[in-house]
């Protein structure tokens, strides 16, 4: 790989590494607290936030209107943006665009006041879900250093009762207790880096999760709450239209069934057609009738995924089935043919399509959003939950350090840290930049990697980042001193340079792939902080090769071919 080709690789992945540190500056650095308090809120406070401001602004704009002089002026800068909406509106009727957004030409490409009350809620809704999306994707601060959300769930006995066919006894609660704190944190952290708190409390049938960071509280219900529970059912549709014909009259629908018992033959249920609505909130739609004997059950499924419609961009969720589940969906398809099929999550159904033919081993659904459905893709994956839960708390706690021993660990890690860069600069001397500035990118890559993988930063995750700094300097030495022994030999910078890597390649890498084999293994066999600890240490490795190997040797040859320079300081007793 020539020169320019290695400059545009290194530039490349620092563009990538910024680009997946940006949302974390951007919502620790660039977003005003209250935002921040208002994107860790519920839907129904963003609702309320946005209904407010569009209030707001159309009472200003009314304001505005009163005058000629308002009318004719510019459009208010904190509503600058309803120029863009504007645009699209004249474009949609093939109007001319103005070229000055007064508010008389605002005004005009809207049809009513309500267009206008909806185009500003719906950009003041957009500003908060853009910021819940942004802090998704920033780096958390654990538990030991900021606090977290805290949930106390308790398990459902009736619901285990229901399940074994008789009443729980204290081993079997405990049991489903284990296995459900589990199944919550492999949902709650699939990778093993956001670092929860999942322990039974002193009460038996009580679970405590202390989850770090700003955390949004209607996301951890969606895994403790949503039980998963998906299921396919054949659609009536002639008692469909019965059931619709009786609610329109004033018909009431009670436990899936309707009040007059007679409207539909038994075997039936009634169940409620959901769609989400802007906000993400389940909106109903309709009655449908089905059949009450499930077709399939989500039992079958065997793993879970999330794609993306080609024609509309809608995201679907594919279901692979086992064996059994297989031979029972096409059973149920081709039997079938031409009828609609309902998908019920929870009693809820979330879409229904018609059967064209008979449908073996992965079945495609649609009817969710993009985060419901990877969502219901990780509780499929995860396995259903052996007992229900229900939430008893929710609350925020304080950091679990004392804000000195915080600061003391801090300054006591960037003492060492600074140590390190300091002894290669006084040890290998003008090599020793090269080393540090490879190894401030080796930090660089490792976090931003790491941010990726929705990481949690604690006091030791920190200290185990400096640590595997100081681990990545071996390679520099190695390097360095293979280096040393070529100029001792009496060869040129270059002839040196190039023979001390070569020369350390295979003694760096022999170290690190047995090292990396190990985290491979322990993150394919392990769970939670140790699968954490697997993927922090195998990123580290591969960025520490990265930049010691291909970053290090890039600056030396940059030294050598563009500043011409034919001598090396490395090291004291070398000229």
């Amino acid at each position: 790989m020539n020169r320019g080709s290695r400059f545009f690789l290194i530039l490349l992945c620092i563009v990538v590494a910024v680009l997946f540190l940006l949302p974390t500056v951007k919502w620790y650095f660039y977003t005003p607290a209250d935002m921040q308090v208002l994107a860790n809120g519920t839907t129904d406070s963003i609702r309320e936030y946005a209904e407010h401001k569009a209030g707001e602004g159309l009472d200003q704009l009314v304001a505005l209107t009163a005058s000629e002089e308002g009318l004719s002026g510019p459009i208010p800068e904190d509503l600058a943006f309803l120029a863009s909406a504007a645009r699209a509106n004249y474009k949609l009727v093939g109007e001319k665009v103005p070229r000055d957004w007064t508010v008389k030409s605002v005004l005009s490409a809207f049809s009513s006041g309500q267009a206008v009350y909806q185009a500003l809620e719906d950009s003041y809704r957009q500003e908060v879900q853009e910021l819940k999306t942004m802090k998704a994707k920033a780096i958390k601060l654990g538990l030991d250093l900021f606090g977290g959300l805290s949930v106390v769930i308790e398990a459902d006995r009736e619901s285990l009762a229901d399940r074994l066919g008789h009443s729980p006894s204290e081993e079997e609660l405990s049991d489903a207790l284990s296995r459900a704190m589990e199944i919550l944190n492999n949902r709650i952290d699939t990778f093993g880096v956001t670092e929860p708190s999942i322990r039974k409390v002193a009460s038996d049938n009580q679970i405590l999760i202390e989850v770090p960071g700003e955390v949004d509280p209607e996301q951890v219900n969606s895994f403790l709450m949503g039980k998963g529970r998906l299921a396919f059912h054949i659609v009536d549709e002639e008692a469909t239209t019965l059931i619709q014909n009786y609610t329109a009259g004033g018909g009431q629908i009670i436990d899936g069934r309707p009040a007059d018992n007679t409207i539909i033959d038994k075997g039936l249920v009634v169940r409620g057609f959901y769609k989400k609505d802007s906000y993400g909130q389940d909106v109903f739609q309709r009655y449908a009738v089905m059949t009450a004997e499930v077709g399939l059950d989500g039992e079958h499924i065997e793993s879970a995924s999330v794609s993306s419609d080609q024609v509309t961009g809608q995201p679907n969720v594919v279901f692979y089935l086992d064996k059994e589940g297989g031979e029972l969906f096409y059973k149920l398809t081709s039997s079938n043919t031409g009828k609609p099929l309902a998908v019920v999550m929870d009693n809820k159904i979330k879409s229904i399509a018609t059967i064209s033919e008979g449908i073996r081993d992965s079945v495609r659904v649609t009817g969710f959003n993009s985060q419901e459905a990877n969502d219901l893709a990780l509780i499929l994956r995860t396995a259903a939950m052996p007992v229900d839960l229900e939430v008893k708390s929710q609350s925020i706690v304080g950091a679990t350090l004392g804000e000195e021993t915080r600061n003391a660990g801090l300054m006591a890690m960037a003492i060492g840290f600074a140590a390190v860069f300091v002894f290669m600069l006084i040890w290998y001397r003008r090599a020793g930049l090269v080393a540090d500035v490879a190894l401030l990118l080796n930090l660089f890559f490792i976090t931003a990697i790491l941010s990726a993988f929705r990481f949690t930063l604690t006091m030791t995750s920190i200290a185990g980042l400096i640590l595997n700094v100081g681990m990545a300097v071996d390679a520099n030495v190695i390097i360095f001193e293979r280096i040393k022994e070529e100029l001792r030999m009496g060869k040129s910078r270059a002839a040196s340079i190039e023979s001390g890597f070569k020369k350390a390649f295979w003694t760096i890498m022999d170290a690190n792939i047995t090292t990396l084999i190990a985290a491979l293994f322990l993150s394919m066999l392990g769970s939670g902080a140790v699968r954490g600890f697997a993927v922090t240490l195998a990123v580290g490795i591969i960025s520490s090769l990265f930049t010691a190997l291909f970053v290090a040797h890039f600056l030396f040859d940059l030294g050598t071919d563009n500043l011409k320079k034919d001598k090396i300081k490395i090291g004291w007793g070398l000229k």
